[in-house]
């Protein structure tokens, strides 16, 4: 195995809109994410509309029937 062509992993908190936090480590460090595992209807068994950035507004907008 090839010595030093790995990148170097450091600690990393990725926070979610919804307040959650999660410890990990990462070669990027730090970041935020709109979504996670605590907030996903996946997960939550709760059904929510998720719009970031009107996107639900631009699809209607683009697919409308004439």
């Amino acid at each position: 195995m090839k010595e030093a062509i790995h990148p170097e992993l450091k600690p990393a908190r990725i926070q979610c809109a919804c307040g959650n936090s999660v410890e990990t480590r990462s070669i990027r460090g730090d970041f935020k994410v709109d979504i996670c595992s605590a907030c996903h209807p996946f997960f939550t068994g709760k059904q929510k509309l998720v719009d970031a950035e009107g996107r639900v507004q631009r699809f209607n907008r683009k697919y409308k029937r004439a």
